[in-house]
């Protein structure tokens, strides 16, 4: 980013974070009865909520069943909770930008994101054209696609089949089990993600991307098409609030010093149009996609996660939304609600 040192511009990238950081409650305490209380009065009251409708623009994303709906909590020590299915799976789309982006600063350090597509909201739809030619390919974030392009070229590997492998043993270890890939929707995406092979293409023009940019069109074709469930979600993002090591099995897939980065990217850009929004009215880091999940991160806390496909119109799932902000609500996720002052007596 040309208009900052490198100093000031990873000032300006921790600073959302460090506020909560500094707002947050010493401790967090919640009775497992509390959670349990807390995941099961969301799923009731928006179980039955019509509003949204399925993707359609990949054709089998179409297909799913738009009932699903479940909720899982994982606490930084390990404890599940869940209400609703939490056993079929989406694909995982957009929330694979952030563990793809992981893997890179965790092989490259934070400096690698930042200097190459950038870590700034675009303005623009997550894929946007005008983005990439408005800046030349700087001023991006790999939250959006041509930055998630991106992410995927600079994960090192001689042969696209390294690549992967390093990219879904990624995947694998934030989740706590090996996932697969969905045939049905890689192919379907395959077949109809020319605007993404121009993305990629215009990011090698550019020079962010730095060889074979429709290799890595395809290997992120691929990484949204993961076979996902609600606990592998919140699997996943219990491992960022836990400080990078996985709570369950204590993997560390990623370094604890990087994960403010990966959480600052994510509170600014994660829910597309209306990361705002949802910053606004949360304070919790998340991601969404457009399979129907989204996962959300209270450091230090918990991860949350819930799929339900039918997405409102800034493509994020309508009952995944209302349900994470109830139960963090209930819960005390925000971190930036501090504790009431209470004064000591004299």
């Amino acid at each position: 980013m040309k208009r900052f040192t490198d100093g000031r511009a990873r000032g300006a990238l921790l600073f959302v974070l460090a506020v909560a950081v500094l707002c947050a409650p010493a401790a967090w305490a919640q009775t497992p009865a509390q959670i349990d209380a807390a995941l099961k009065a969301a799923h009731s009251k928006f179980q039955n909520l019509q509003e949204g409708k399925n993707a359609d623009y990949i054709p089998a994303l179409a297909k799913v069943d738009p009932k699903i709906f479940g909720i899982v909590l994982v606490t930084v020590d390990g404890k599940v909770y869940s209400v609703g299915d939490i056993t079929s799976e989406v694909s995982i789309q957009s929330i694979s930008k952030v563990f793809t982006m992981a893997r890179v600063i965790q092989d490259s350090g934070p400096d690698a994101i930042l200097n190459n597509m950038g870590v700034d909201a675009t303005g623009q739809v997550f894929n946007s054209i005008v983005a990439v030619e408005q800046y030349r390919g700087s001023e991006m974030n790999a939250m959006v696609n041509p930055g998630a392009i991106t992410s995927t070229s600079m994960v090192s590997g001689a042969t696209a089949d390294e690549i992967w492998g390093k990219i879904i043993g990624t995947y694998n270890d934030y989740a706590g089990r090996s996932l697969s890939v969905l045939e049905d929707v890689y192919k379907s995406e395959a077949e109809t993600n020319q605007r993404n092979q121009a993305i990629s293409m215009l990011m090698y023009a550019y020079g962010h991307i730095k060889a074979e940019p429709l290799r890595a069109c395809d290997i992120y074709t691929k990484g949204c098409s993961v076979g996902v469930n609600a606990k592998d979600l919140a699997m996943m993002a219990a491992t960022l609030a836990n400080g990078g090591t996985n709570p369950v099995t204590g993997k560390v897939a990623l370094k604890a010093e990087y994960v403010p980065e990966v959480l600052a990217v994510m509170a600014t850009a994660g829910l597309y149009d209306d990361s705002g929004k949802w910053l606004y009215a949360t304070g919790l880091p998340a991601k969404s996609g457009v399979g129907g999940g989204i996962i959300a991160v209270a450091p230090g806390k918990f991860g949350i996660a819930a799929i339900a496909p039918p997405l409102d119109a800034a493509g994020n799932s309508v009952k995944a939304q209302k349900a994470i902000a109830d139960v963090s609500n209930a819960l005390g996720g925000n971190p930036y609600a501090s504790q009431p002052y209470v004064a000591k007596k004299k």
